[in-house]
C-alpha cells in the first residue's frame, strides 16, 4: 500500500481495509508501506521495519521473514503502472494484480484506448498533447469541441482532471494536468448516463460485478465525488436490460482482450444508446465505500471472500 503518486493516502485506506478483513488465523498478514524515501512494514505497533529490495524481504527482531503472496493495493505509481508487477515477476512472488504489460498498458490512457479501438469499441474523440508541445487551442476545440476534459494520462482518482467550457481555460487546465504527468489526453465531452462495471476472475471463471450509475453532484466525477461523498454510486444501475446486457458483454470483452487478470473496473457512458469507454483501472479502490466492493457484496460475495479469491488465486498462478 502506499505509492509514489497523489493516490497514496486512498491506497493506504485500501490496505488497511484489506489487512483488517483478512482472516488471521487463516493469513500471517503485513502491512508494507511503499513510499519513494522508504519501503517498510508497519507492525502494529507503527513500528518500521526496512524492507530488503534484493529479495522483498524483511528482518524483524533477527528473523527474516519472505512472502508467500503480495496482495496489490497501490493505485497508481508504482503498483498500477506495471513496475511493482516486472519486480515482483522477477522475483517469482505471486501477486494479485495483472501481469506487467497489462498494468503498463491500462494505466496510459492514450495507449489503452488505441489498443481496443480496433476491436469496436467506442471511446470519446480525444487529443493528444505532450509536455513541451506548442498548444494550438483552435486544433483543440474544433477535433473535440466545448465543453471537453482535460487529464493527466497517467493518474487516477480524478487528480489532474479539469471540465473545460471556454478555449481560454485550456491553458489553466493543461498546467494542471502536467503537475500529474508529462502526457495529456483531451477529450470530448460525453453528456450521458456514466456506470462502472467490475470484472473480476473468481473462483477459476471470468464474471461481470452488477453495474453501478454513477450520479456526481458536481460537475463530473472527480475527486470529491469519489471520495467525499458528493456523489450517488447506484447499484445496479437505471439502465434498462439491453444497456446492461450490452455494457456488462463490453466490459468482459475488455478484460479478455487484454488479457487482464485479478480485479478490474471499467467506466462506461452511454452516447446514443451505446456504451464508450472511459478508461480501465487495474487495482480499484478496495474500502467498503469503494465501488468494486459494494458490487461484490451486490453479487452476494463479501469483502472477505473478495480478497481471499484473490490471494488463492494469484497462488495458484
Amino acid at each position: 500500500m502506499g505509492g509514489y503518486s497523489s493516490e497514496f493516502e486512498i491506497s493506504l485506506k485500501s490496505g488497511q481495509v484489506v489487512y483488517d478483513t483478512l482472516n488471521k488465523s487463516k493469513y500471517n498478514a503485513y502491512r508494507i508501506h511503499i513510499f519513494k524515501q522508504k519501503w517498510v512494514f508497519v507492525n502494529d505497533m507503527d513500528e518500521e521495519f526496512h524492507i530488503d529490495k534484493n529479495d522483498f524481504s524483511v528482518l524483524v527482531n533477527e528473523t527474516k521473514i519472505n512472502f508467500d503472496c503480495v496482495f496489490n493495493a497501490i493505485h497508481g505509481s508504482p503498483g498500477e503502472d506495471g513496475f511493482m508487477q516486472g519486480y515482483f515477476e522477477l522475483l517469482e512472488i505471486p501477486h494479485t494484480s495483472c501481469n506487467m504489460y497489462q498494468a503498463a498498458l491500462t494505466f496510459n490512457k492514450r495507449d489503452c484506448l488505441s489498443a481496443l479501438k480496433p476491436y469496436g469499441i467506442k471511446t470519446a474523440t480525444s487529443y493528444f498533447v505532450n509536455f513541451g508541445d506548442s498548444i494550438n487551442e483552435d486544433q483543440i476545440v474544433n477535433k473535440v469541441g466545448l465543453p471537453c476534459f482535460v487529464k493527466a494520462n497517467r493518474a487516477g482518482s480524478s487528480f489532474g482532471i479539469t471540465k473545460v467550457y471556454k478555449k481560454e481555460e485550456l491553458q489553466h487546465a493543461l498546467d494542471v494536468a502536467f503537475k500529474e504527468d508529462d502526457e495529456v489526453i483531451i477529450e470530448s465531452y460525453l453528456d450521458g448516463t456514466e456506470v462502472s462495471v467490475g470484472v473480476i476472475n473468481y473462483k477459476g471463471e471470468v464474471i461481470v460485478l452488477p453495474i453501478t450509475e454513477i450520479v456526481s453532484d458536481n460537475d463530473f466525477f472527480d475527486y470529491k465525488a469519489k471520495y467525499l461523498g458528493q456523489s450517488q454510486e447506484i447499484t445496479p444501475a437505471r439502465i434498462n436490460d439491453d444497456q446492461a446486457k450490452m455494457v456488462s458483454a463490453l466490459a468482459k470483452k475488455v478484460y479478455q482482450v487484454l488479457k487482464l487478470k485479478g480485479f478490474s473496473r471499467s467506466e462506461y457512458i452511454f452516447k446514443n444508446g451505446e456504451p464508450h469507454l472511459l478508461e480501465v483501472n487495474t487495482v480499484p479502490g478496495l474500502t467498503a465505500a469503494s465501488i468494486l466492493p459494494q458490487q461484490a457484496q451486490a453479487a452476494g460475495i463479501n469483502m472477505s471472500e473478495l480478497f481471499e479469491n484473490a490471494i488463492e488465486s494469484a497462488l495458484k498462478k
